[in-house]
């Protein structure tokens, strides 16, 4: 006797919740037997979260803050099947038919919905090839351009410039330039920097979205780190990287996910 089919997981990215779950209900009644296992409110958590879960399938929001859609589909490339979500139809239509992505435009209906629900269902029917739909780089970096050119610019809060540690009785302020990483521990986060090291009451994923992103770089889902403190990447196996660092001993690794920014450098 066959084991029984696994069913099909999949992970949703937008930061505006009620869409979230406007999807999920579609969803649930278009396919019933789809496991929405995570949302996530922008790209840094999807990457989080398609480490944890492993979906099939990957509904990611095209803009949201901090780390893009796009560049959370570099780092699921070749693992899942990603449906886009997009506000810009006047663009993505013509981007995303060229290449082997499907789409769906903000607010969308419920019959646009089904025929993605359709085509996945083909893509993922056990006859179908094992690997996931290809990302070509290509496309993703002309929907960035697109993205950047035609979106409206989102307004940025100032970036941290102090980290505030406890250390024994006194308050340690310390310049956000000086830090080297920052990796988490559940509730808590190291923070290393010249000075030595302290540990303050802040997660890994507040930081990073209060951080200036051209400087630190999130490299697992447990670390960021400072670039101007990088002294080379050495790539491994499977996928996998090592961060050294100038100065220090330590070496931090980099997950595959989040292996694709280096590629970039």
């Amino acid at each position: 006797m066959n084991p029984p089919s696994r069913p099909v997981s999949a992970l949703i990215a937008d930061d505006e919740p009620l869409l979230r779950e406007r999807l999920a209900a579609h969803l649930a009644r278009l396919w019933p037997g789809l496991q929405v296992v995570a949302q996530a409110r922008n790209g840094r958590e999807a990457l989080d979260q398609f480490d944890q879960h492993q979906p099939q399938v990957v509904f990611l929001d095209v803009h949201m803050p901090g780390l893009s859609g796009i560049d959370a589909a570099r780092g699921m490339a070749g693992r899942a099947e990603v449906v886009f979500v997009t506000a810009y139809e006047q663009y993505a239509v013509q981007a995303f038919e060229q290449g082997a992505l499907d789409y769906l435009v903000k607010p969308f209906d419920e019959a646009r919905l089904a025929e993605t629900v359709q085509r996945l269902q083909r893509r993922l029917a056990p006859a179908a090839p094992a690997a996931a739909s290809p990302l070509p780089d290509a496309l993703l970096d002309r929907l960035a351009d697109e993205l950047s050119r035609r979106a409206p610019a989102p307004v940025t809060p100032a970036h941290l410039q102090w980290i505030k540690a406890s250390i024994g009785p006194a308050l340690r302020l310390i310049p956000v330039d000086e830090v080297v990483y920052l990796r988490s521990d559940e509730k808590y986060t190291l923070v290393a920097w010249p000075g030595g090291e302290a540990v303050i009451r802040k997660t890994i994923r507040e930081l990073a979205d209060e951080l200036d992103p051209a400087v630190f770089v999130q490299i697992h889902r447990s670390a960021i780190v400072n670039l101007r403190h990088v002294a080379q990447v050495v790539r491994g196996a499977n996928e996998t990287a090592d961060v050294h660092l100038r100065g220090r001993s330590e070496v931090l690794p980099v997950s595959r996910s989040y292996l694709h920014l280096f590629r970039q450098m």
